[in-house]
């Protein structure tokens, strides 16, 4: 057994841990970009604790999924502004952007140089800005990966920014910053948690450190996402979503994904789906492909027992089936209102060339078994 394990250097969870960041801050320079949502309402109370501990800070607004060209944008600030570090408080996009300004600002040449897929794929030189990532919803995972996913409008696709150099220096997860998201995005951040814990517990490259993650996340995911978007205000069902988020990414960093992630890259890129809602709608038409897959072309896999156990973690039955997680998936989606995909415009003209796309994205390699091209558009006309 071999297996490598990469995390942020510091992970503070609690409630009210929010308060424990500008000291931090302090010490990793004077001068600071804030990188927000559109609304950075939520960022007042860090903004002032940062002006309290004598820090400077500008502000840098992502209103929507981080395109090339806005990060390009945020890095030349950082630049002209000679900033010493970068703070980023928000949703996933809000990290990523984060994440990747402050990669590029220390790095020369463009992004493309740096980017998978669409460019050159060059490792980073230099090491990026020191980086704190503080999640304002329950689902990406964002603040301990070491990638940036990144849209660009001209290739219609997103694509990842990586390195390890890029793992913040201080992750702070404080469930509180939650308390009030609305439930449509509680439903769709916290179902992309839950795609992250069962993805990387079936992946190909899944270790023991990430299984005990994800059989946790999944437990507290279960238990919670319903409660979650139910009550907005439930502090107990918004913490437990946030450690079933961080344990999300901490489980994908180290084991990868697989084909529901496959998909969300191309779909992303090309139509305005929001990542979370695409792998809500994809996630248990997915199970139920691959359980098919597994027991037609290898039935003797020990990810179908995997599938079994997912199954009765998230029914809390001891005599459940594989079978029976994907029905008890189905019905969330209906609980939480799910949109099926062909809301954002996507129609079954579409799933030769999104099927194309994903076959070649790096999530698909996490997938247990390599499915054939009409288990891939099997999987996306039922999510439309």
């Amino acid at each position: 057994m071999r297996f490598e394990f990469a995390t942020a250097t510091r992970i503070l969870f609690g409630p009210g841990t929010l308060r424990e960041v500008a000291p931090a801050a302090s010490g990793m320079g004077k001068r600071a970009l804030v990188v927000t949502g559109r609304n950075s309402s939520r960022a007042a109370g860090l903004l002032d604790s940062l002006t309290s501990v004598g820090l400077q800070h500008i502000s840098f607004a992502v209103a929507g999924e981080p395109t090339t060209n806005l990060v390009q944008s945020g890095a030349e600030l950082a630049r002209s502004e000679f900033v010493e570090l970068v703070i980023a408080i928000g949703g996933g996009s809000v990290i990523d952007a984060g994440k990747a300004i402050a990669a590029l600002a220390t790095n020369s040449g463009a992004l493309l140089d740096y980017l998978e897929v669409i460019g050159r794929g060059r490792a980073l030189e230099n090491p990026p800005l020191p980086f704190i990532a503080i999640p304002t919803t329950a689902g990406t995972g964002a603040e301990v990966t070491r990638n940036a996913v990144l849209a660009s409008p001209e290739h219609r696709v997103k694509v990842s920014l990586r390195s390890p150099l890029m793992l913040p220096q201080l992750a702070v997860i404080d469930p509180e910053l939650a308390l009030g998201l609305p439930a449509a995005l509680t439903a769709s951040t916290g179902m992309d948690a839950l795609t992250q814990l069962i993805e990387p517990f079936v992946s190909c490259r899944a270790n023991p450190l990430t299984d005990g993650l994800c059989r946790e996340g999944i437990v507290r995911a279960a238990r919670s996402i319903r409660r979650a978007c139910e009550h907005m205000d439930d502090l107990d069902a918004r913490e437990g979503m946030a450690a079933a988020s961080l344990f999300s990414g901490l489980a994908l960093a180290n084991a990868g994904l697989g084909v529901v992630h496959g998909f969300a890259a191309p779909i992303g890129g090309m139509f305005p789906a929001p990542h979370g809602a695409v792998c809500a709608a994809l996630l248990p038409h997915a199970m139920d492909i691959n359980l098919r897959a597994l027991r037609l072309r290898q039935p003797d896999s020990a990810v179908l027992q995997r599938f079994t156990e997912i199954a009765r973690l998230l029914t809390r039955n001891p005599d459940a089936t594989a079978d029976d997680g994907v029905s008890w998936l189905r019905q969330l989606c209906v609980d939480l209102k799910i949109p099926s995909l062909g809301t954002y415009g996507i129609l079954p003209d579409d799933v030769a060339a999104l099927c194309d796309k994903a076959a070649q994205a790096s999530s698909m390699k996490g997938n247990p078994l390599v499915l054939t091209p009409d288990e891939l558009r099997e999987i996306l006309k039922c999510a439309l």
